[in-house]
């Protein structure tokens, strides 16, 4: 409902290849350190973005959206429903093109905003799963 098959593949072959991967950080244990892996496979750069701002996967990382100096495509969402609509108006105020709310991530609220903002968004979906059956 909230990610139909068009607007996923859309946002993983139309949008662009920065992908700022917000809850990013060096620990391998985290969802977000295997998917950011998958989508480097698949060509995408991503952008870790986390407090910490480590580096991870060879990319720079970044304390928050914000600081990223260059432009972003595509913000991926790795963070409790509760802070994720906040990431999602960053995202529109950035200039990202597409939302991704990792499963398990779901705000309507922010779905129905991001949306009236002119972004592309999934929510409770994840694109290493997603992006291989593309293929």
């Amino acid at each position: 409902m909230y990610g139909d098959q068009e607007t996923v593949r859309k946002i993983l072959t139309e949008s662009g290849d920065t992908w700022a991967v917000v809850g990013l950080s060096s620990n391998s244990e985290r969802a977000a350190y295997g998917v950011a892996a998958v989508l480097q496979r698949y060509g995408k750069r991503i952008v870790p973005v986390h407090p910490k701002a480590e580096t991870v996967h060879g990319e720079q990382g970044y304390a928050s959206l914000a600081d990223i100096p260059f432009e972003v495509d595509v913000v991926d969402v790795f963070v409790n429903s509760d802070l994720a609509g906040q990431v999602a108006d960053e995202a529109g105020a950035i200039g990202a093109k597409a939302v991704w709310f990792q499963l398990g991530v779901v705000d309507e609220a922010a779905y129905d905003r991001t949306r009236e903002a002119g972004l592309e968004i999934v929510m409770n979906k994840c694109p290493a799963i997603e992006i291989p059956l593309l293929d």
